[in-house]
Order: structure tokens, then sequence, then C-alpha cells
């Protein structure tokens, strides 16, 4: 067996199913799997506001009236979607209990 690599599916008990994670799916520290998609999801929303921030910049820069409210609109896209994600977070802490 090379290092680095899991026991091939043979090397387990015989008849047990495979327990092992699939490729990005690993379990977190604390064992939750969808905390890697929470924190994902926050990134993009993250993203998603900071590229709202630099088009309202560039639109107020430019006198360019549609491309800044654009650029609010997609602040405000990113807003709801993190309210969603505090949402999702507080009912995980109250299920968890």
């Amino acid at each position: 067996m090379t290092q680095g690599r899991h026991p091939p599916v043979a090397a387990t008990r015989a008849g047990a199913p495979d327990r092992r994670p699939r490729p990005g799916r690993e379990a977190t520290a604390s064992g939750r799997i969808g905390e890697i998609m929470s924190m994902k999801d926050k990134a993009e929303n993250t993203a998603q506001k900071l590229t709202g921030k630099a088009k309202e910049a560039w639109g107020k820069s430019t006198d360019d009236e549609d491309l800044e409210a654009r650029g609010q609109g997609d602040q405000a896209a990113a807003d709801v979607k993190q309210a969603g994600e505090h949402a999702k977070d507080a009912a995980k802490d109250v299920f968890d209990k």
C-alpha cells in the first residue's frame, strides 16, 4: 500500500460499506458537512456585495446612474442572502441544542 492513500475498499470488512467521505465532502472539525457550504455561501455573498460597491462607486464617478443602480441592487441582493444565512445559522443553533 502506498503512503497517503486510503486502503482499497476490499481491505475493509467483507460486505461492510465503505464509510469514507467522498472527495469534496469531507467533514469539518465539528463533523458538519453543511458548514463548508455555509462558509462558501457567505464568501460568495461578500464577493457580490463588494462587486456591488465597486459598480456603485464606478457609476458615481462616471455619472452612470444605471450602473450605480445595478451596484446598489447587487448590494441589496447580497444583504438579503446574508440575512438568509444568518437565519439558517440561528435555526441550526436552536435545533442542535
